[in-house]
């Protein structure tokens, strides 16, 4: 599963120029975009701006904030006469444009600054939520300008998997994201009255980062591609895709919460995906939460399991909501149960249990 997400871009502003473009003789600046404040102006002009200002981050690998530019339609302070309709439309489809060829030409492992809700996106995110805001705001000014649209459902997914993990899939996926956020409704479920998309976390180790898988990259793994990433020779191995497989499982349920899902464990100084790692669900009510994990062989023996399984286990034990974090691993599993002792966790299964499965625990009071 190589995507970039630029294709995905190309198809959204294509298909929006196209609906758009019959309604050019209409007066955008004084017809409001849907229930929006704004005019059909302001909103095609919010679309060309995120995605350019998206094209902005990504580019410049933005650390801590947005680069501080914008795009002007108007002609105010220059010598460019002011777009007309026909000319907004033109901004929309270059801004798109250059937007495509940044997604296309930035390597998977960039990460560049959103504000929420964890500080970055790599370019799957970023890509998502420019097809966002491209299908929604079409949207809101096919209503204002009396068009009809319905984006093509892939589109839908594509956004849906990526950018809002914890909402259940429908099967409009069109419906879905209208509903999500808060432009229609679902039968039984409740009305969206406030809502935000969420990137994939990630955290860094010495020498990894673990990135959190999203529910697209989870299905690609469980059905026996490589998610996206680069593995090194071996991997992924059979504990990974079916981590991602109870992954899907939980996201299809509309109960997967990524924070608690599962981390592919890239490599930094050659971005090759060596193992995954994550949780068996949210903590339960005791506060306590099970990890899971696994290398494929080459990376076995240079302590990267160590090394996560220590970075994770101390986020999670820094929720409040996390008391204990608890693993078990087969008694002849030896290299596991190393694992477990050097990242600090301790054996809780009785000796006399040989034939089953060895417990170990690593509570909150050791970081607190």
């Amino acid at each position: 599963m190589r995507i970039t997400g630029g294709e995905q871009i190309r198809q959204a502003v294509a298909d929006a120029v196209a609906v758009l473009g019959t309604a050019t003789d209409q007066d955008w600046s004084a017809t409001p975009a849907g229930s929006l404040s704004w005019s059909c102006r302001e909103t095609v002009t919010h679309v060309a701006s995120d995605l350019i200002c998206y094209a902005g981050n990504l580019a410049g690998r933005a650390r801590s904030a947005y680069v501080p530019f914008d795009i002007t339609v108007d002609g105010v302070g220059t010598s460019i006469d002011p777009a007309d309709n026909a000319g907004l439309l033109h901004v929309l489809e270059t801004t798109g444009a250059l937007f495509t060829a940044t997604l296309d030409t930035t390597p998977r492992h960039v990460r560049a600054f959103h504000p929420y809700p964890f500080r970055s996106a790599n370019r799957e995110g970023f890509a998502a939520m420019g097809v966002a805001e491209v299908l929604l705001h079409t949207h809101d000014l096919a209503l204002g300008l009396g068009l009809a649209y319905v984006p093509r459902a892939e589109l839908c997914r594509f956004v849906l998997t990526r950018i809002f993990p914890e909402v259940r899939p429908g099967t409009d996926p069109w419906q879905t994201l209208l509903w999500a956020t808060g432009r229609g409704d679902l039968p039984g479920r409740p009305r969206v009255t406030r809502w935000r998309w969420s990137n994939n976390m990630v955290l860094p180790s010495d020498r990894l980062t673990l990135e959190g898988a999203t529910p697209a990259a989870a299905a690609d793994l469980a059905a026996g591609g490589d998610g996206g990433f680069e593995w090194i020779e071996g991997g992924p191995v059979d504990g990974t895709r079916e981590g991602a497989g109870m992954l899907v499982k939980q996201y299809e349920a509309g109960t997967h919460r990524p924070e608690w899902g599962m981390y592919v464990l890239v490599r930094d100084d050659d971005h090759l995906a060596v193992g995954a790692m994550g949780f068996h669900g949210v903590p339960d009510e005791e506060g306590r939460v099970e990890i899971g994990y696994d290398l494929a062989p080459p990376a076995r023996g240079h302590g990267y399991a160590t090394e996560a399984l220590r970075t994770l286990s101390a986020w999670a034990l820094a929720r409040e909501e996390v008391r204990t974090v608890f693993a078990t691993v087969e008694p002849a599993n030896t290299p596991s149960q190393a694992v477990l002792t050097r990242a600090g966790f301790t054996r809780v299964s009785t000796p006399d249990d040989e034939d089953t499965l060895h417990a170990y625990e690593l509570r909150a009071d050791r970081y607190r």
